[in-house]
């Protein structure tokens, strides 16, 4: 029996929510697998920074390793869109660094935007982010360490993941 589009329209909103818990948890805890098991086992990632990941085992591998210097960051969202006929969502969300904090007390950001596929049973199939990696987020990096923003230490990274 096929699904109404109602009842895919929340499935795929409660698999978004979960999306956004698992990537709050992993920032949190600096525990990236919880974020990557929110997609299916083949699916694909493109990150124009980084390139192309084809299934979850490698974009856990890329993420965990992407994440590992960095404290603590929040992604809080701007807007996001749902593509019922698509299966899809488009957000745009802030890549935010921890304190230190500008003068002005907003936090040294980059906008992202992302284009998240459902793939069913709570899974995403697919996931491209778009941003400026030429200009935005190197910037702001530099410009959160500058102000006294500091990374983990291979030594913290080690302790951290055992």
């Amino acid at each position: 029996m096929e699904k109404s589009n109602q009842t895919a329209r929340e499935e795929i909103l409660e698999a978004f929510e979960r999306f956004k818990r698992a990537r709050d948890e992993a920032s949190r805890t600096g525990d990236w697998r919880i974020w990557a098991a929110c997609f299916t086992e083949d699916a694909h990632y493109i990150e124009h920074a980084y390139g192309e990941m084809h299934g979850r085992a490698a974009i856990e591998e890329w993420i965990v390793k992407v994440m590992a210097p960095f404290p603590t960051m929040a992604f809080p969202q701007d807007w996001w869109v749902l593509d019922e006929a698509r299966e899809a969502i488009v957000f745009c969300c802030q890549n935010t660094f921890p304190e230190p904090f500008r003068s002005d007390g907003s936090p040294y950001a980059f906008p992202n935007w992302t284009r998240i596929e459902y793939g069913g049973a709570g899974l995403w199939k697919s996931e491209e982010d778009i941003y400026n990696p030429q200009r935005d987020a190197p910037r702001v990096f530099k410009e959160w360490l500058r102000a006294g923003g500091v990374t983990r230490t291979p030594e913290q990274i080690k302790m951290q993941h055992g």
